[in-house]
């Protein structure tokens, strides 16, 4: 047990003391069915007032960063967490938008646009900061078996960090995961269970291993650390914008817990007293698996079968559902959805004018804030983030259409000024 920081679920308000691994509220998990999202999930909660006590007001956000957060992780150290970069992402200041392809959008900025690229991750993706966390946990308990339910992202952020702590990861994946994920998975040298079916059913069977097999389980919004690991963000960004809150967070979003953490890092902040206000955050979802959002408001739950090529954000029942919409609601948050038409649209529009290549589900984060911007939602001298939460070498399939690959030429001088006749340049 410690006093570092308790559990509170989000449902019936049930505090718990934090002794082992803990996963759903006892009280409310057990009720849960299949094909609704899971009740009882619990909310890491640390001593606020005793560490406000330990810095001037002034000096606590600089003193909490040189500790590495220490003081807002469930873990004893810094010594258990993984030898690789994780987090320390670039955060870009976009000086244009390119309006090729986006109907309404001006070339004119009036307000600052940031892209937080945690494709820089080991793995490349987003995820490396739950999994980093879980396993740095793990290792501090002694436990060598980490296993986790993923449409390919979380399963390479888990296969990766494990490889690197020496510990033993069992993945399980839909079977029309995208390939360069699965290779990606084996490469680590992860054990992988293709299963017959989606993300949720992958999702069950994992819990179901969890039970018979006693492996720790990394599941998204299943296990709390992992909205703990991506809270980390929320730090980084108030870090790099000179500790200035962002006004609008645009956040990809399917089971919602990226969404979850974005939010706990900022609340965590003004908990502190460090901040005073909480950022507009916009959950953004494809057209095609919007069921989050798309149940915000309504009486029961109802989950319409995917279909999206943005797969990272494909989710037919999201695990951090309810207390997704507690932060949306609570905090007055915004949410759009996106087609994939205008998701390809966002992703050549954004690798054409930053250089960065994004997969479909974290371009969806930047087609809803250039959405935003062509519907003049965006107000002036406002600081707007994106969050690019992976590569595009993860999912390269989805962008064929976007591109046309030439033929070869004939290599002769002949070929290149047929090749080039198009573009001005000065006879020598």
């Amino acid at each position: 047990m410690t006093d570092k920081f308790h559990f509170l679920c989000i449902d019936c308000g049930a505090g718990y003391e934090a002794d082992g691994a803990q996963y759903l509220c006892p009280a409310c998990g057990p009720g849960n069915v299949a094909g609704q999202p899971p009740r009882g999930v619990l909310k890491t909660v640390y001593p606020y007032g005793k560490i406000r006590e330990s810095a001037t007001p002034s000096s606590l956000f600089s003193r909490l960063e040189s500790e590495g957060f220490l003081q807002l992780l469930p873990i004893a150290g810094m010594n258990s967490w993984p030898q690789l970069r994780i987090g320390d992402t670039p955060l870009y200041q976009v000086s244009r938008l390119t309006s090729e392809g986006v109907t309404g959008l001006a070339g004119r900025m009036e307000f600052e646009v940031y892209l937080k690229d945690d494709s820089q991750n080991p793995t490349f993706s987003f995820k490396d900061r739950a999994s980093a966390l879980v396993s740095a946990w793990a290792k501090e308990q002694g436990i060598d078996t980490i296993i986790a339910a993923s449409t390919g992202n979380a399963g390479c952020s888990l296969a990766g960090i494990c490889a690197a702590q020496g510990q033993q990861a069992v993945i399980f994946v839909p079977a029309a995961a995208p390939l360069a994920k699965l290779t990606q998975i084996l490469m680590y040298g992860a054990r992988i269970v293709p299963v017959r079916g989606n993300y949720d059913q992958a999702f069950a069977l994992s819990v179901k291993a969890t039970e018979m097999f006693g492996f720790y389980n990394r599941n998204t919004g299943y296990n709390p650390f992992t909205i703990e690991g991506k809270k980390t963000v929320a730090f980084e960004l108030y870090a790099q914008l000179d500790e200035q809150l962002p006004d609008r967070v645009f956040v990809p979003t399917g089971d919602g817990v990226i969404l979850a953490g974005v939010y706990k890092g900022f609340e965590d902040l003004m908990e502190l007293g460090i901040t005073d206000r909480m950022p507009v955050i916009v959950a953004v979802q494809s057209a095609g698996s919007d069921n989050l959002v798309r149940n915000i408001g309504a009486g029961n739950f109802s989950a319409i079968p995917s279909k999206t090529i943005a797969d990272s954000i494909s989710v037919d029942v999201p695990q951090n559902f309810y207390m997704s919409v507690d932060y949306l609601t609570r905090y007055a948050g915004e949410w759009i959805t996106v087609s994939d038409a205008e998701i390809l649209t966002a992703s050549v529009a954004l690798s054409k004018s930053t250089g960065i290549f994004s997969e479909p589900a974290a371009v969806a984060a930047y087609a809803g804030m250039l959405k935003y911007a062509a519907e003049n939602k965006m107000k002036p001298r406002t600081k707007n983030v994106v969050m690019l939460t992976g590569s595009g070498l993860k999912d390269l399939k989805s962008v064929q259409s976007s591109i046309i690959m030439p033929g070869p030429i004939d290599p002769d001088t002949r070929s290149l000024e047929l090749l080039f006749s198009d573009i001005p340049h000065k006879s020598r």
